[in-house]
């Protein structure tokens, strides 16, 4: 499982670190220490805060998103594998992105909830990179 730290956090939830280190420290946003005593959130649990934080519908962090050069950096919240075509919601700060794509396209990226990546949006196309 991949996991975040405070600085990677803040950027994919849109706020500043300081921001996200109240969270953390508030506990509203679960933390661990890695070998070297940085703290580190795990894939997971960014992904569902950032679902929560979303529908709060607040803009807690002051800062404002833009779809500059139409590239939308998140965190993947949730995938849905059919058959044939998957489902991939991308939370990046306050919006939410969902992309329908091949089931071979999310295997072959690795997708996973968790994960981070980039949503690129062209017309009504919206393409995934991974991070």
């Amino acid at each position: 499982m991949q996991s975040y730290t405070i600085g990677q956090a803040a950027r994919l939830l849109g706020v500043s670190p300081d921001t996200a280190r109240r969270w953390a420290d508030a506990g509203r946003v679960p933390t661990h220490r890695d070998d070297t005593g940085r703290r580190l959130i795990d894939g997971k649990d960014l992904a569902a805060f950032s679902v929560e934080l979303a529908g709060s519908g607040g803009d807690e962090g002051g800062a404002s998103y833009t779809s500059a050069r139409n590239a939308f950096p998140g965190i993947v919240t949730a995938i849905k594998l059919g058959d044939v075509a998957a489902q991939v919601d991308i939370q990046a700060g306050p919006h939410r992105l969902v992309s329908l794509l091949t089931r071979e396209a999310v295997e072959e990226l690795g997708l996973e909830v968790g994960m981070e990546a980039t949503a690129r949006v062209k017309s009504t196309n919206v393409h995934i990179d991974r991070a």
